[in-house]
């Protein structure tokens, strides 16, 4: 019976169901065949809802909504390519910054690929990169900026896994700007053997372009600076930065109508929060009734019987994180996977912090990983390819991101180089 009724959720997600929806099906699914009082769903989902730390999430979605609709992206660009569009592979380091500077306050790999795919691509094209290049980089690059603070993925996994939010944070910055140099050396390499358009570098047009996007650029110098000093908690530097944004895109821009605009941003935002929540208080019920089952423990006394050392756990652990990050979304992840791998990590001395970056990194490469990849569906929509020929252009990518993450898995240095002894 147990048996069936799990196929028979498998199915329905498969065809479409609302994710919380077969996720509340399978807590109550879980208490059911363990015995347990099914009110834990609910007193995990007051207890998560009730949590401060949660605060910054809708904070910091607010931001990247007005930041999206107030032509920060556009600004953006411009700056970029006025700084690098002089070097060979100028403009694809522009796009690469671009994404990832984006990503980092909008949560979502989406909305870049939708926000930024349609003006980065047909600049791309018409300097000289190939379509193929182009559509790799651009599906890949929705989910640099996952590392990057204020991304709301090291939010969900701090709050889920119990560290530091400043923690992840400072973990996350040098893998993060690793992966970028590493993608922009091969964005060198590539355009040095094409026939790019160059454009001379102009200093009137880069003082333009960096007045312009002086204000967006200035945002997460002050937020690090903010929440690493000590000067602000979290929650703090969310109400600032949504603040912030308000006053640049209201004020300073005049991009958006307080009296036109403010309700459908909100709106917008009260979506993508809700969606959002609506997942990790079902998902976070069921890992605990999970977890009331033992089935951590089990999991770690089958793990014993056949894994004799970190090497080998860690190897295990990013072949199913990559399966997970194409089969599933990020948040979902994480509620789900992480509480029942912690356990397993801490028994295999891996840093939670450093897990942390693991978890996210394969998750990051999973975005563009076929079955259920979200990027390549979403590019598939925005630039009206096949997903077959979008995973085809993200391969150069994705493996330059593997090698990436074999270095973050295997240096846990550079995750904890903050705590490495001066």
């Amino acid at each position: 019976m147990i048996l069936f009724a799990v196929s028979l959720l498998i199915v329905i997600a498969l065809l479409g169901a609302p994710l919380f929806t077969v996720l509340a099906a399978g807590g109550l699914l879980a208490s059911f065949s363990s015995n347990i009082s099914p009110d834990i769903l609910i007193i995990e989902m007051n207890r998560l809802a009730s949590s401060p730390s949660m605060l910054a999430i809708p904070l910091f979605t607010f931001a990247g909504v007005m930041m999206a609709g107030g032509g920060a992206p556009q600004r953006l660009v411009n700056f970029y390519r006025a700084a690098f569009g002089w070097m060979p592979g100028g403009i694809a380091i522009a796009a690469l910054a671009a994404c990832a500077f984006f990503t980092a306050f909008s949560g979502a790999s989406g909305v870049t690929i939708l926000a930024l795919g349609g003006l980065l691509y047909p600049i791309l094209t018409s300097e000289g990169y190939g379509e193929r290049f182009s559509l790799g980089l651009l599906t890949t690059s929705g989910s640099l900026g996952l590392l990057f603070p204020p991304s709301l993925a090291i939010l969900v996994y701090s709050i889920v896994a119990g560290v530091g939010i400043d923690q992840m944070f400072l973990a996350g910055l040098l893998p993060g700007l690793i992966l970028m140099l590493m993608l922009a050396l091969y964005s060198v390499a590539r355009g040095a053997g094409l026939n790019i358009v160059y454009h001379p570098f102009e200093i009137d047009n880069f003082i333009s372009a960096t007045r312009a996007a002086t204000w967006d650029l200035f945002l997460p110098i002050g937020l690090v600076w903010g929440i690493l000093g000590g000067y602000v908690s979290i929650i703090e530097a969310a109400a600032v930065t949504a603040a912030y944004v308000m006053l640049v895109e209201v004020v300073v821009f005049d991009k958006i109508s307080l009296r036109n605009q403010l309700y459908p941003l909100c709106v917008e935002t009260s979506i993508l929060v809700g969606s959002l929540l609506a997942i990790l208080l079902v998902a976070l019920g069921l890992t605990n009734l999970l977890i009331d089952a033992q089935l951590p423990m089990k999991l770690l006394t089958l793990i014993e019987t056949h894994i004799f050392s970190q090497l080998q756990f860690l190897l295990l652990l990013n072949i199913f994180l990559l399966i997970v990050g194409a089969m599933m979304d990020i948040f979902s992840a994480i509620i789900v996977v992480v509480p029942l791998i912690l356990p397993l990590a801490t028994r295999y001395g891996v840093d939670p912090v450093h897990l942390g970056v693991i978890f996210l990194a394969n998750l990051e490469i999973g975005y563009s990983t076929p079955p259920v990849g979200i990027n390549l569906f979403i590019a598939s929509q925005r630039f009206g390819k096949s997903v077959v020929t979008l995973f085809k252009s993200t391969l150069p990518f994705l493996l330059l991101m593997l090698i990436w993450l074999l270095l973050v898995t295997y240096l846990p240095g550079l995750s904890l180089w903050w705590q490495l002894p001066s």
